[in-house]
């Protein structure tokens, strides 16, 4: 998981061992933001920085840019601190920063903030970079992996959180961990670390409601509670700006393909691994499977598809989100 790697990065570096290059890459931009953070402010004291640090951006700067202040001697501190950020925009020119990484100049720390692409591993660059410094890939999360993300994220700083005020997070969210991130911390100021994080205090403090959300309708869906479902439906429908129908409908097509795969399971105890959730919520499948057969699940995941492309316009006119949602209900309790 990068969060282990990142946090491997940042203990290398408090004990000392700091690498002469970082190349942090990937479409997570998160770790490339908080790897490069601790450095600019944890590497130079307040007094070397002003002398000894710099910060470039790509598209202001070539690779002989900064290779130049690369080699530079820091003034009167044992290393000087070079961080490009937005290097993603020299990726035609990057594979000339070879030489440079083959015989990096040891009073250095260069950090290349390479965002949203990666270095092509089988290229010269990728394979010096592996042995003169650190190269760093941030992949996105899938979505099943954020509550994970989450409740280890707030552990480490004293805090815990319910498995569901974490699934709504992330269905909230999304995978977007720099969102996730600031609203965490806006729940760390108002709470103490004994307190642990809910539902409740969710609605509370970040506006996501613990009763109207696409987790509760899936729940609803998944109990065959048909009155619930319509009632968040409608909830819905009034609030279309919050509940996009297109995430809804991912959601609950994604719920109903793992379901249809918890049908097909022989060994129902290797449905976490197998379906890639949390054993907190095997049970709402259990569940989902006694009120719904494997022939059932197959139509409702063609009632979804039919939904999902009524949404963007074929064959539906002037249908609105609301009606959408309520025919897909109508479809999956007949």
């Amino acid at each position: 998981m990068p969060l282990d790697k990142a946090k491997s990065i940042i203990a290398d570096i408090r004990k000392g061992n700091i690498a002469p290059i970082y190349f942090l890459m990937g479409d997570e931009p998160y770790y490339i933001d908080g790897i490069s953070k601790f450095i600019e402010e944890s590497i130079l004291s307040e007094e070397e920085r002003g002398f000894n640090q710099m910060v470039l951006y790509g598209r202001d700067v070539s690779i002989d840019d900064i290779v130049g202040n690369a080699k530079r001697y820091p003034m009167m501190a044992e290393r000087q601190v070079v961080i490009v950020k937005e290097a993603q925009d020299l990726s035609r020119t990057i594979e000339n920063l070879v030489p440079y990484a083959e015989n990096p100049q040891p009073t250095t720390v260069l950090v290349l903030c390479y965002k949203y692409k990666k270095l092509d591993a089988r290229k010269k660059l990728a394979k010096t970079l592996k042995k003169s410094g650190v190269i760093f890939e941030s992949k996105k999360l899938y979505d099943n992996q954020v509550p994970e993300w989450i409740q280890r994220v707030l552990s480490a700083k004293g805090y815990t959180i319910t498995p569901k005020a974490a699934q709504m997070l992330t269905e909230f969210l999304g995978n977007d961990l720099s969102k996730i991130s600031n609203e965490l911390e806006k729940l760390q100021l108002v709470i103490k670390p004994e307190q642990q994080i809910s539902p409740q205090l969710i609605e509370e403090n970040i506006g996501i409601s613990k009763d109207f959300n696409n987790f509760e309708l899936q729940n609803a869906i998944g109990n065959r509670n048909v009155k619930k479902a319509f009632a968040i439906v409608q909830y819905f429908g009034q609030n279309p700006k919050n509940h996009p129908l297109v995430m809804t409908v991912a959601l609950l097509y994604s719920f109903f393909s793992k379901l249809l795969k918890y049908h097909a399971l022989s060994n129902k105890s290797e449905a976490p691994k197998v379906l890639g959730v949390s054993p907190y919520f095997i049970k709402d499948y259990q569940t989902a499977a006694k009120n719904y057969s494997m022939k059932e699940v197959s139509g409702i995941i063609a009632s979804i598809r039919t939904i999902d492309l009524k949404g963007k316009g074929v064959g539906a006119a002037n249908m609105s989100q609301a009606d959408l949602l309520k025919e897909l209900l109508t479809s999956i309790f007949k």
